[in-house]
């Protein structure tokens, strides 16, 4: 399986015809991951039909509402439907204490475990790491402490050519180290070299996630090259002195982003609920870097398709 992200939401903090607040689902090999909570999530996620229950992890990039006030909610409805297998939930310190002080106040404690790892937004960390993937924070620059998150799968193993390992016979049990790249050597002693034997592996993908940010030169070291960068674009060219003001930034300044770091694709998000209209936004990125994506609410996008 490879990365296939389904935008539930992509306005800012104020509500927006069709524009629900930040929410993305990102499938990858180890799961389901939910990538901010703003609210009515639990909706979205009904209308898109991914089950809540198989949701692994939540990670909030920062404690402004449009990108939490949807948590609770979720966890209550996990909790209701009888959910037992613990939830990891990634984000900044206060995030616990709010939650947690929710389950006090209303007398309605989770019947399952929650575990809570607290984001620096002043360095870059390693926040999950498995056999297949790997997550780390992106220091964002915004009123307040806000970090990214870039989802980078592991190198894969070798493809094995079926009629070739047919043709020399190979046992099964050599097969799995040939995939990690062993020759195979024969009960005569000859050797069959591993490039004969397999096809390049399948591409390694990567996602960085942007949320609310000022325009920021150096994020582009350090996505560099990344598959499919999701950047904040909340608004026009013509509102920048207000993108600076509000730590924000434009669509043009996004795909600039996108550009220094030669990304694959560049995906729009968190627009200002003055545009009623996203197109005008959308060309200013497009101008800027052609391999731009508008998101809009309901887009799922298979990274391993359009970078193949």
């Amino acid at each position: 399986m490879a990365l296939k992200l389904t935008i539930l939401g992509c306005g800012s903090a104020l509500p927006a015809k069709k524009r629900n607040p930040s929410a993305q689902i990102l499938e990858t090999p180890d799961g389901l991951f939910l990538i901010d909570c703003g609210e009515g999530t639990q909706l979205r996620l009904r209308q898109e039909h991914v089950k809540i229950q198989s949701i692994s992890h939540i990670l909030i990039s920062h404690m402004h509402g449009d990108h939490y006030l949807g948590l609770v909610g979720l966890l209550s409805t996990m909790n209701l439907l009888g959910r037992k297998k613990e939830i990891h939930i990634m984000g900044p310190e206060p995030l616990q204490e709010m939650v947690e002080s929710h389950s006090r106040f209303s007398s309605s404690m989770f019947q399952f475990p929650v575990q809570y790892s607290v984001t620096d937004s002043k360095k870059s960390e390693v926040i999950y790491d498995s056999v297949k993937l790997e997550i780390s924070t992106l220091p964002l620059k915004h009123r307040i402490p806000t970090t990214g998150f870039y989802f980078r799968e592991k190198p894969k193993p070798r493809r094995l050519i079926k009629a070739i390992l047919e043709q020399y016979d190979v046992p099964i049990k050599e097969r799995v180290d040939i995939t990690l790249g062993a020759d195979f050597i024969k009960d005569d002693g000859s050797v069959i070299s591993n490039k004969t034997l397999t096809k390049d592996p399948s591409l390694s993908l990567s996602y960085a996630y942007c949320s609310d940010t000022g325009y920021m030169p150096a994020l582009a070291k350090r996505i560099e090259g990344c598959s499919l960068l999701y950047h904040e674009s909340t608004f026009m060219e013509a509102e920048k002195a207000r993108a600076k003001k509000t730590m924000h930034s434009t669509a043009a300044q996004a795909a600039s982003i996108a550009k220094e770091a030669g990304v694959k694709h560049l995906l729009l998000g968190h627009y200002s609920a003055r545009y009623t209209e996203l197109d005008a936004l959308y060309q200013e990125a497009l101008a800027v870097f052609p391999q731009t994506i508008l998101g809009i609410q309901g887009l799922v996008i298979d990274i391993d398709k359009i970078c193949s």
